[in-house]
C-alpha cells in the first residue's frame, strides 16, 4: 500500500465524507455505504449476499460459480446499499473495491463495477487490500484508535500478524507457513462430517466436547525450518497448522500401516461424543497457537521499547467464540485495547472496504480506470 502521494493525518478527514464500498473476493457479494464522523467510520449501509447455498454441496468454493453468482448480485446488491444508506442528496466522494487478494474470477467482477459507477460518477476510485481491510473491520462504528498496534487477520485464506503504525502503515511479523486457521477448521469440520461452511459448524460442536481429550501437536517453528536458508534457529513469529490437520486425519481413520512393523490400533469409534471432544479439541490447539505466537510477539516487541496499545483483529475466524474469549483475556492481561469486530464484520463485507478507504481518501490517494485485480496481497511478503 505504498504510494507516492503526500499523507494527511487520518483525523483531519472531513467529517460527513462518504466512500460507496465493493467487495467480491471470494464468494460474499457485498455492497456498503461508510461516512467519516468525528475521527472514525460509521456504516450506513451494508448489504451482504452469500454464496453458501451454491457451494455447499461441494463442501469448498467453486471459483467459476462464485464469479457467476457475482455477476448476477452485484448491481442488485449495490442498488440496495444505496437505498438502505438513506443518502438524503448527499453524494458519494469515492468508490472503493477490494481488488486483491483472492479469486481472480471474482475480482474482476467487482473490480470492473467498481470502474464502471466510479466513471459514471466522475469521482476516484480506490484499490484496498482485502487482508489490511480486515484490521479495520474493527473500527466500524466505534470510538477513534490509539497507535502501534498489533493487527492479526485470522480468516479461511489468511492468517497474519502485522505491526502498525497505523491503517496505512504495517509491517509483517508473522504469517502460516501452510493452512489459514480458517482453512484449517473448515477441513477439520470435513473430516468429522460436520457439513459446510465448517468454521461455525466445528465451533457450535466444540461447546459438547472436552478440549483436553486430545492432544494436538505444537508447531516450534524458527528461521531455519521455516525458510530455506535460515540460519538463526530462534522462534519466528509464524503459524502451521498442517501437522494438526494431520494428527486429526489419523485420529478419525487410523495410523496407515508400514511394512515391517507392527500393525497400528485401529482408531476409536467415531461416536456423537467422539466427534465433539476432537472438535473441541481441535478448536483449542489452533487457538493456543494463535495466542502463543501473540504473547511472543508482544514480549519481542516490549523489549524493542516499541510496545503496541491496541490490538486490532479482523476475519471470519474471529467470530469463533473461544478465540474471542482468549482476545478478550489478552487484552485485559496486557492492558491493551482489544478491537473484535462485531460479529457481521468479521465475514467479507464491503464496510470494512469502505473504510480503509477514507484514509487513504484522506492522505489523498486514489487509482485511476487502469486499477487491475490482483490474485496476492501485495503487504510485505503475503
Amino acid at each position: 500500500m505504498s504510494h507516492s502521494t503526500q499523507s494527511i493525518p487520518a483525523h483531519q478527514a472531513t467529517n460527513g465524507t462518504l466512500i460507496l464500498g465493493i467487495e467480491t473476493s471470494c464468494d460474499e457479494t457485498a455492497a456498503s455505504i461508510v461516512e467519516w464522523r468525528d475521527g472514525a467510520p460509521r456504516v450506513l449501509s451494508n448489504v451482504v449476499s452469500t454464496q453458501h447455498e451454491i457451494h455447499a454441496r461441494y463442501a469448498g468454493v467453486v471459483p467459476e460459480l462464485a464469479s457467476r453468482a457475482h455477476l448476477e448480485r452485484i448491481v442488485p446488491v449495490v442498488r440496495e446499499a444505496l437505498r438502505s444508506a438513506d443518502l438524503q442528496g448527499r453524494h458519494v466522494s469515492a468508490v472503493a473495491i477490494g481488488n486483491r487478494p483472492g479469486l481472480i474470477g471474482s475480482l474482476l467482477v467487482g473490480n470492473a463495477a467498481a470502474k464502471a459507477y466510479a466513471w459514471s460518477l466522475g469521482i476516484p476510485v480506490i484499490g484496498i487490500d482485502h487482508i489490511a481491510a480486515h484490521l479495520v473491520a474493527g473500527l466500524l462504528d466505534a470510538p477513534p484508535v490509539r497507535w502501534p498496534a498489533l493487527g492479526l487477520v485470522a480468516s479461511g485464506g489468511h492468517t497474519h500478524l502485522f505491526r502498525m503504525n497505523g491503517p496505512r502503515s504495517m509491517t509483517l511479523l508473522g504469517r502460516t507457513i501452510d493452512d489459514a486457521i480458517g482453512e484449517a477448521f473448515d477441513k477439520a469440520a470435513t473430516l468429522l462430517s460436520l457439513g459446510y461452511p465448517g468454521g461455525p459448524l466445528l465451533d457450535e460442536r466444540s461447546s459438547s466436547g472436552d478440549p483436553t481429550a486430545m492432544r494436538f501437536p505444537t508447531p516450534r517453528l524458527t528461521a531455519r525450518s521455516a525458510r530455506e536458508g535460515g540460519q538463526s534457529t530462534e522462534r519466528t513469529l509464524d503459524f502451521s497448522f498442517s501437522g494438526m490437520k494431520t494428527a486429526l486425519l489419523y485420529a478419525v481413520r487410523g495410523i496407515p500401516p508400514v511394512a515391517n512393523r507392527p500393525a497400528p490400533r485401529p482408531p476409536l469409534p467415531l461416536t456423537e461424543q467422539r466427534v465433539s471432544d476432537l472438535a473441541a479439541s481441535f478448536q483449542s490447539a489452533a487457538v493456543n497457537q494463535v495466542m502463543d505466537v501473540l504473547h511472543r510477539a508482544l514480549e519481542r516487541l516490549e523489549t524493542q521499547n516499541d510496545r503496541p496499545v491496541t490490538l486490532l483483529v479482523g476475519g471470519g475466524v474471529t467470530a469463533n467464540r473461544h478465540l474471542r474469549a482468549e482476545l478478550t483475556k489478552f487484552g485485559t492481561t496486557h492492558d491493551i485495547d482489544v478491537r473484535l469486530p462485531a460479529q457481521k464484520y468479521c465475514v467479507d463485507n464491503a464496510a470494512m472496504i469502505a473504510a480503509l478507504a477514507h484514509w487513504r481518501y484522506a492522505a489523498r490517494e486514489h487509482d485511476n480506470l487502469c486499477l487491475a485485480p490482483r490474485s496476492h496481497s501485495m503487504l510485505g511478503r503475503c
